[in-house]
């Protein structure tokens, strides 16, 4: 009789530690998933996006793992619930990261706003001293015109800034610095021409 409660105990404490570590770890899923998605909608999407697929992937296979548990007769989440806690400091890492990508983002967009503008201001200056003549009146309404549209240009770039599209914006100022450059470039050559004769 002795033998036989001790072994009941025994079969009553195995079973409650299985019972405690079979537990499906729905907590620990719902955090590493709330954390994925909250350092997405902070600009993962776009400054890590290679760091966050690698977390959604590990995600998803640490969800794999739980599911193929869950149909055993003796469940172990102890190993997958360590990943979840893993992904989910993880996730918040990778906040810190997307933070500091944004903010070089930003000051590189301010930097080419700030080249684009020197350079399309250069050109204007530039396209005062432009020769003025019989052929030439066309050409300097075409390049008055071409300024003005780069000017239009660099108020979007500061649009793209304000709206924290910082790599739009920086893409945008690189193509008004090209053709302000551009620009400038014709007008240089139209006033060699007139030295030189």
């Amino acid at each position: 009789m002795k033998n036989f409660s001790r072994l009941l105990v025994l079969v009553m404490v195995t079973t409650l530690v299985f019972v405690g570590c079979g537990k499906r770890p729905v907590q620990e899923m719902n955090n590493a998933e709330i954390a994925i998605n909250t350092v997405a909608k902070d600009g993962a999407e776009i400054y890590a996006k290679e760091e966050l697929g690698k977390l959604r992937d590990e995600l998803a296979a640490t969800r794999t793992q739980v599911d193929a548990q869950s149909k055993k007769f003796i469940k172990k989440y102890g190993k997958t619930r360590e990943t979840l806690i893993r992904i989910t400091s993880d996730a918040a890492t990778l906040r810190t990261t997307v933070t500091a990508r944004k903010e070089e983002a930003k000051n590189n967009a301010l930097s080419a706003q700030n080249e684009a503008k020197i350079t399309l201001d250069e050109a204007k200056a530039l396209l005062e001293k432009a020769p003025s003549g019989k052929g030439t009146r066309a050409d300097i309404a075409a390049l008055t015109a071409d300024m003005k549209a780069l000017e239009d240009s660099l108020a979007e770039v500061q649009q793209a800034i304000d709206n924290e599209d910082y790599l739009g914006a920086t893409d945008k100022a690189k193509v008004i610095k090209e053709k302000a450059s551009g620009i400038s470039e014709q007008i240089k050559q139209a006033i060699e021409k007139v030295k030189r004769r």
